[in-house]
């Protein structure tokens, strides 16, 4: 894992096309800003595992 110290207002860059940018940190909370092509999915880790949890069980209800 690389982690990487930014302040409010900076970026940080995947590749040639995500960006994710310090918006906010107040109170030990920190928010993001994320800017992908349409066709890369970003989702919050839990949100993804339900999505991947779904189509799981769609597989196998057939």
């Amino acid at each position: 894992m690389l982690v990487i110290g930014r302040e409010v207002g900076e970026i940080i860059m995947i590749g040639d096309d995500i960006r994710i940018m310090v918006v906010e940190t107040r109170e030990g909370v920190v928010r993001f800003g994320v800017d992908a092509p349409r066709q890369v999915s970003v989702h919050r880790a839990e949100v993804y595992k339900r999505i991947k949890a779904g189509q799981k069980d769609k597989t196998h209800a057939i």
